[in-house]
């Protein structure tokens, strides 16, 4: 499991051009399904474009040749690769409800996708207990308090600690005390959309990078500068905002 997440570690790596887009649909039943892209195409140029010929096939780029083009569970993936299976029945449904896929373009790696299937609020709070062993780059939106009606999403989360700690779990001490500075020149956009089955009734409190687009999603655009930059003053920064639906 943790080479299958390396890949995603490796996404981030963009020469500046770098696009995260995360898209959480919220159901009626109190759960909810988030899928994240990451768009590899430049990185993979770039990499090929420095890598000798007798690399090419190797490491990162074989790894994804392996990985499924269609939704696979993270539990399949590890049977795929023979690895010894969890026997932890909690861990075992929540592998079973990530699925992960590798998109492709002209028969050449493209990008990866993660998806979390009709997670509920008990099975965020185990992802929750296992990314902090693991410190997985996932989008901390996903935390965000949904009960089928009302959505309360903390602004304070507005951040990219979890990216951060992933990169930092995974390099060495010393590359880890560059990160910070690394990820405003890696990243060009992340963006969160929120998506709810049914109408949005009512949103109170403001957030400069929250917006309603339609009677059915709310967008959320990071500025990443602004992220890192203690001096940076939002218009708007209420620290919880809350989505009410029909």
């Amino acid at each position: 499991m943790k080479k299958v997440f390396l890949l995603f570690i490796a996404a981030l790596f963009v020469l500046q051009s770098c696009t995260i887009n995360s898209e959480i649909v919220y159901h009626k039943d109190a759960a909810s399904t988030s899928v994240t892209d990451i768009d590899m195409r430049q990185f993979i140029s770039e990499m090929k474009a420095m890598t000798p010929d007798s690399l090419k096939q190797k490491k990162e780029f074989g790894e994804m040749d392996k990985l499924p083009t269609v939704w696979t569970s993270l539990s399949d993936i590890q049977k795929q690769d023979g690895k010894p299976q969890t026997t932890d029945p909690d861990s075992l449904r929540i592998m079973k409800k990530i699925f992960m896929k590798m998109n492709k373009e002209n028969n050449e790696p493209a990008g990866l996708s993660l998806k979390m299937d009709r997670f509920t609020q008990a099975d965020y709070q185990l992802l929750s207990s296992y990314n902090k062993k693991e410190k997985l780059p996932l989008d901390q939106n996903i935390f965000n308090n949904w009960d089928g009606k009302t959505l309360t999403i903390n602004t304070e989360n507005f951040n990219l600690k979890n990216i951060e700690e992933t990169l930092k779990n995974k390099t060495s001490k010393d590359e880890a005390e560059k990160v910070e500075g690394m990820i405003t020149m890696f990243f060009k956009s992340i963006g969160t959309t929120l998506k709810f089955e049914n109408k949005i009734k009512s949103v109170t409190g403001k957030h400069d990078w929250v917006k309603q687009i339609d009677h059915y999603t709310v967008k959320i655009d990071y500025d990443i500068k602004a992220i890192y930059d203690t001096e940076a003053k939002l218009k708007n920064a209420d620290k919880k905002i809350v989505i009410v639906t029909e």
